[in-house]
């Protein structure tokens, strides 16, 4: 028996369920090994709140969240005595899951090495993510404290060197690793894509503590989990971090007129109907999760057949849980929307992104039209669910013109909630190698968090920038009279 210790440093100070801990943690356990986790989540001198910077400039409707919370110090000392009472022959720090983009996932590997810098161990230390599988030569030369890094889904991966490590067999031919020998990177071949995500599940969210699971959610606070039914979007959207992934499973060609990949089916996997209804059963009956964050990077692309069974599972035999999907809601047809009805769902995020049609298309190959989101608002608003645009400001050759054009935008859908986000120049992403070109962003960007901070040096300015994250909200809700007197409050032309 392996023991394998996750690490959790998510920065946020607000309860996050990474996915990957979960998932690796379930096929792990179900194979006899032993598996703990250190959270950072909750230490004060580690967090950036980004619940109370969201919650300020109106992104977030205030709650009594702080209130629920324990806090800790010293996290450097729990951190080194978590390894001192585990004694793991494992620390995985970072790896793939669908919440790649979600909260904070993308700088794990990052935080994570920040947090080993600090500690004894002998363990044998691991990343995967994002970024080792688009550049894992770079990678493992500038985060020095793992030892093996896994390229794509690290699931199987890590059972294979868990299982050799407790027959002190060498693992170092097992496919999808990267690690240096003699100064230079040896990179394993790669590993196949998992056929389906029910190799996987149940995924275990028996590891984080009590307070890690309530969520403020629309101005209360709910006990909730970060859930994937699925992986893989068959769109290819030049700034989105899930096209790393396609090109490292071979998914490179695309169909240009709608940005999509093509033989998707092949890349975009499932949980089965029956194993989706049983984890939420569970989720509810344990843990008292009645709200379902699922991180799948488009919901209703999810095979039909899935969604249709589950809905009529949960239908027999109903769950006091509520959904809160992310989708294209440009590409969403009536029945889609009742399907959704019928799945329980609460609320829609969904990518607006900025309101060019034209720059959406051609420098982000993400092809919306604007009549159909306007039609599918009131639609959702009709069938009583919510839903939550999601806006980026900062990116490549973006204008103030097209900030300004985005927020009118959201004036006319009227959103029940709206996000602001900075854009962040993801390893590996056209648009990432076109802001490094710009000159916008360094060729690797650290501490990259689209929630809390603009990296960029370029193009529109990181003040005029932070203005507009602050004021995005107000701005929709109550219009753009005020605009000149407040870039003067601000200090700025």
């Amino acid at each position: 028996m392996a023991k394998i210790l996750c690490i959790n440093p998510n920065k946020w100070g607000r309860g996050i369920t990474s996915i990957w801990i979960s998932s690796h943690s379930g096929i792990l356990k179900r194979s006899g090994h032993e598996v703990a986790l250190f959270d950072a989540t909750f230490y004060k001198e580690w967090t950036d709140n980004e619940i109370a910077y969201n919650t300020q400039n109106k992104q977030y409707k205030p709650t009594k969240y702080d209130s629920m919370i324990t806090w800790s110090t010293d996290i450097h000392g729990a951190f080194q005595q978590k390894i001192d009472d585990f004694q793991p022959d494992v620390i995985i720090g970072s790896a793939l899951s669908s919440h790649i983009h979600g909260e904070g996932e993308y700088v794990n590997i990052q935080y994570s090495h920040q947090l080993l810098e600090s500690v004894k161990t002998s363990a044998i230390k691991i990343a995967g993510g994002l970024q080792v599988t688009a550049d894992p030569e770079r990678i493992a030369r500038l985060y020095p404290q793992y030892d093996y890094f896994i390229q794509g889904e690290s699931e199987i991966a890590l059972l294979e060197i868990a299982n050799l490590i407790d027959s002190s067999e060498s693992f170092e031919n097992i496919r999808g690793l990267v690690f240096c020998s003699q100064e230079k990177v040896v990179i394993n071949e790669p590993r196949e894509i998992l056929p389906s995500l029910d190799i996987l599940c149940p995924y275990d969210y028996s590891l984080f503590e009590n307070q890690v699971f309530l969520r403020p959610y629309n101005g209360d606070v709910l006990k909730g989990i970060d859930y994937e039914l699925s992986r893989g979007c068959l769109f290819s959207c030049s700034y989105c971090v899930e096209t790393v992934i396609q090109r490292y499973y071979g998914f490179t060609e695309v169909v240009e007129e709608t940005g999509a990949i093509k033989n998707f089916q092949g890349y975009r996997r499932e949980k089965s109907p029956q194993s989706i209804y049983n984890e939420l059963k569970m989720l509810h009956e344990v843990h008292g999760v009645t709200l379902i964050r699922c991180q799948d990077t488009n919901f209703c692309t999810i095979k039909r057949s899935v969604l249709s069974d589950l809905a009529d599972l949960l239908e027999a035999n109903p769950l006091p849980v509520k959904l809160y999907v992310e989708t294209r809601m440009d590409k969403l047809s009536t029945n889609d929307i009742s399907l959704l009805k019928r799945l329980q769902v609460d609320g829609v995020g969904t990518g607006l992104e900025l309101a060019s049609e034209d720059f959406r298309g051609d420098f982000l190959k993400r092809f919306a039209e604007q009549e159909k989101l306007k039609e599918n608002a009131a639609r959702l608003r009709d069938m009583g669910i919510k839903f939550t645009t999601y806006n980026i400001i900062g990116l490549p050759e973006e204008t103030e013109d097209m900030i300004l054009s985005t927020i009118e935008l959201n004036q006319e859908l009227n959103p029940d909630n709206i996000t602001c986000a900075f854009y962040s120049p993801y390893i590996g992403t056209e648009q990432a190698n076109k802001g490094t070109s710009l000159a916008y962003f360094d060729d690797y960007e650290q501490s990259a968090d689209n929630q809390l901070r603009s990296v960029s040096r370029g193009g529109t300015k990181k003040e005029l920038l932070n203005f507009y994250k602050k004021y995005f909200v107000h701005f929709i809700r109550n219009g753009l009279d005020d605009l000149k007197s407040l870039k003067q409050k601000e200090g700025l032309k």
